[in-house]
């Protein structure tokens, strides 16, 4: 699961070195009447290469360079790209793909099931961070130029979503293997040497090419001119690393970039007059606060009765005002993203003092208590997680409980989660694809699921919820509405559980120049560059 920009790969800075020194330190030339879109953004890539790469940057650049099979239209709806048409069984355990003939890799050579084939089964033995999600994936076989059929390990009605991820593009397999000792093979996460090449080439079908990188300062990409279907609407793309919302707002204000990627609804208000738009649209992402009943410091059980008065004792509306502003968030209760199968329906638990001061009677501990928060001081979605903690800190002094607040940096916070765990923190969560089943992976509190385990259920199993992985089986065998019941049912038991609790969904803030059109997010791509356009 992508943890947002946070969560990456350590870079290793040899390749990185190599980049730069093949990219050369210059943008190559482009006629003075090109249309450029720039772009300021706080990069997080790890690599580019694609099936190494795991980043919000990362499901950018894929999108751009390596067409897939299938995408997502503006509804969330599966569409047809590289592959014509497809069928899948009944048991939805084999999907059969006919690719388009006109599909061609920016060299020009055409794109073959063998290039499926090669692509996907690489993704799944480099066992990198997009690995997991071909988990599913028992087999890929090419049974002739135009044919790919997938057959799954077990029921998945979600695969065809998962397919249209970013990280499900194709490579131009001859060229990976000939000119970047890229492979496929089993052992592919030892013996695969491709990564400096690809940190200098790209080998999609995608309407962009890669132009230059040079690591912490710009990425180029440059228009596919052999691209098979409609030409991208711009000839070049420039991401620059811009880390701070206040420099990128001013940028973005003063003409000298197209789009600010990063601005949160405080920043958004200084964004003025006729050249400047900005929208704030609901997102898929969301924070969260989290209780670890098996943590190590915890100074007693953290019972049901506990973690219910917590949740009452929260003000979530006043936190949204208070972190993100009036209308820039949605309140959520399941840890599902609003707009995915499942999510709607659930009550909000009601900010109640009373209620939670009588369950900590109950509970046995009306005097209080102290819990260490120990949380990633970071400012995601546009919410600052210190002033957010800070927020819940004196929601919880109302009934007693008091909060040492420990932030920490990310790594730092990984691993305290992961080793003794954290008796209650905050953190975030942003989609993969688009697709329930990935929520009820992560935090569907099976046993060995990763909230089972940053719980403490070695030490206090009391909350796992065994009867989540067999509901998720039935719900991916099953026909749409049947499912979203499946998942609106298990979103319920985790809600009951307050190992989980959802705080926010806050929305996102697109800000762009006036002459840009057709900006948008994607919970499969981020932001579609494929779909931009800009006024002359």
């Amino acid at each position: 699961m992508r943890l947002g920009n946070y969560n990456r790969i350590s870079r290793n800075w040899k390749l990185l070195a190599a980049a730069t020194m093949l990219a050369g330190l210059g943008a190559s030339a482009m006629p003075a009447e090109a249309k450029t879109l720039v772009i300021a953004r706080d990069m997080d890539i790890n690599s580019l290469d694609m099936d190494r790469s795991w980043c919000d940057t990362c499901m950018i650049y894929n999108a751009a360079v390596y067409e897939g099979l299938l995408a997502l239209d503006k509804d969330n709806k599966v569409v047809p790209v590289i592959a014509e048409s497809w069928t899948v069984n009944d048991d939805q355990t084999e999907f059969t793909f006919k690719l388009n003939p006109k599909a061609v890799f920016s060299d020009g050579s055409k794109v073959e099931a063998k290039d499926v084939k090669w692509s996907w089964e690489r993704l799944k033995n480099m066992k990198g961070g997009p690995a997991d999600l071909a988990s599913s994936i028992a087999s890929v076989e090419a049974p002739d130029a135009q044919t790919v059929v997938v057959k799954t390990s077990e029921p998945n009605s979600e695969l065809l979503n998962v397919l249209a991820a970013s990280y499900f593009g194709v490579i131009n397999s001859d060229v990976a293997q000939s000119e970047g000792k890229a492979t496929a093979a089993e052992d592919a996460a030892q013996s695969d040497q491709a990564e400096p090449w690809f940190l200098a080439h790209s080998a999609g079908a995608g309407p962009f090419v890669l132009d230059s990188y040079q690591p912490g300062a710009e990425l180029r990409l440059k228009r596919n001119e052999n691209y098979w279907r409609e030409p991208a609407k711009i000839d070049e793309v420039v991401i620059r690393q811009v880390g701070d919302a206040v420099a990128q707002a001013q940028l973005l204000q003063s003409g000298q970039t197209d789009i600010a990627m990063n601005i949160d609804p405080e920043t958004a208000k200084t964004l003025i007059g006729p050249d400047v738009k900005t929208e704030s649209a609901p997102s898929n992402n969301f924070v969260y606060l989290a209780i670890s009943p098996g943590a190590v410091a915890n100074p007693f059980p953290l019972t049901p009765e506990i973690r219910e008065a917590i949740s009452h004792a929260i003000d979530r509306k006043s936190l949204v005002e208070f972190t993100l502003g009036e209308g820039n968030g949605r309140l959520i209760s399941v840890p599902f993203p609003l707009d995915f199968p499942g999510a709607a329906g659930h009550a909000i638990p009601e900010y109640d003092v009373e209620k939670s001061k009588e369950l900590l009677t109950k509970a046995g501990h009306a005097d209080g208590f102290t819990l260490e928060a120990t949380y990633p001081k970071l400012n995601v979605y546009g919410v600052d997680f210190s002033l957010a903690m800070q927020k819940i800190q004196q929601d919880l002094a109302a009934v007693n409980i008091k909060l040492e607040l420990k932030p920490v940096e990310f790594p730092n916070w990984r691993e305290a989660a992961t080793k003794d765990h954290i008796p209650i923190t905050f953190v975030f969560f942003a989609p993969d694809y688009y697709g329930t089943s990935q929520y009820v992976n992560y935090f569907g509190l099976a046993p060995d699921s990763p909230w089972a385990k940053r719980g403490g259920a070695e030490r206090d199993p009391s909350f796992v919820l065994p009867e989540t992985k067999t509901m998720l089986a039935e719900a991916l065998k099953s026909p749409p509405e049947k499912a979203e019941k499946i998942y609106f049912d298990i979103g319920e038991k985790i809600k009951a559980q307050n190992i989980i609790i959802p705080m926010m969904s806050p929305n996102t803030i697109l800000a762009y120049g006036s002459k840009v059109h057709g900006v948008r997010n994607s919970p499969s791509s981020n932001v579609p560059l494929y779909e931009i356009s800009l006024d002359d």
